[in-house]
């Protein structure tokens, strides 16, 4: 994929208008972004990955992550199969083992995720390594990425889970940490937009047993979470102090970076105007 810079994006955040997803792709792609990520679990059939893709000639596009507990693995075969021929080399297919809350709401015990997700890559057989991505965040998940897929799409990490993970997976293997960025130095508005931003992680172990490993303590996510917490998940501040935060990942060895572009407004949509925003500040020559 092209350059240091993408973006993740929730599935739900896009339009449902054909047209609408089409301009806004394009748009992306024009502002100078390499990648698109759609987060959530997004059907077998890969429609939004799809019409991103059918609406732009150079971006990556991956989705971040699709739920092995929720899908499929023929039709997901299928579908990838389907995108790899109409837009070689510019899909790629991040895959998740899911959250425990999330995954008994379905009717499934969530035990030996871990397990569950060799499984499920092995009934993949069509699917190429270089052409999958694992949302890994501990050790054992890291390795199996490093030998199973392409490299890892870590989410909710800071600059030093990049660099563990980069150790683990070794110098060859793809690096893509998600880093949610606010444009915007009122502490308030930004800490309430981070508050937003990552609410409902504060209820998925995976994550809090993870950054428990970074600095955070279960003091940090109680209620609406500590500053504290904010501050290690959100890059906000001046455009000076952003850029820093995020170079921070460089550094600890990613190879790209899928920002998360936050907005003070609480309604769901895909923030264009602050996307504009951040490629002024991140893709600016």
């Amino acid at each position: 994929m092209e350059g240091r810079y993408g973006l993740w994006t929730s599935g739900r955040s896009w339009p449902t208008d054909a047209t609408a997803i089409a301009d806004a792709a394009a748009e992306i792609e024009a502002l100078g972004y390499g990648s698109i990520w759609i987060g959530g679990s997004p059907p077998d059939d890969l429609a939004l990955p799809e019409a991103v893709l059918a609406a732009t000639t150079r971006l990556a596009v991956g989705t971040s992550i699709v739920d092995i507990w929720r899908s499929d693995p023929a039709a997901l075969s299928a579908s990838v199969a389907r995108l790899r021929r109409a837009h070689p080399g510019r899909f790629y297919l991040g895959l998740g083992m899911g959250h425990a809350p999330s995954t008994e709401a379905i009717g499934h015990e969530y035990v030996r995720p871990l397990s569950k997700l060799r499984g499920f890559l092995e009934e993949l057989p069509d699917v190429l390594a270089s052409e999958r991505l694992l949302a890994a965040l501990g050790p054992k998940a890291l390795d199996l990425a490093s030998t199973a897929a392409a490299g890892a799409l870590p989410y909710l990490v800071p600059p030093q889970h990049t660099a563990d993970a980069r150790r683990i997976l070794g110098p060859d293997k793809l690096l893509i940490p998600e880093q949610k960025i606010f444009l915007g130095t009122d502490p308030a508005v930004a800490r309430a937009a981070g508050r937003q931003g990552t609410a409902i992680y504060l209820g998925l172990p995976n994550y809090t047993k993870n950054l428990l490993r970074y600095g955070l303590t279960e003091a940090d996510f109680a209620g609406e979470g500590s500053d504290r917490w904010v501050d290690t998940l959100v890059a906000w501040g001046s455009d000076d102090s952003v850029r820093t935060h995020v170079e921070e990942h460089f550094k600890a060895g990613a190879n790209h970076v899928a920002l998360q572009v936050l907005s003070a407004d609480p309604a769901p949509h895909l923030p264009l105007p602050e996307i504009r925003a951040a490629a002024g500040v991140f893709l600016a020559e």
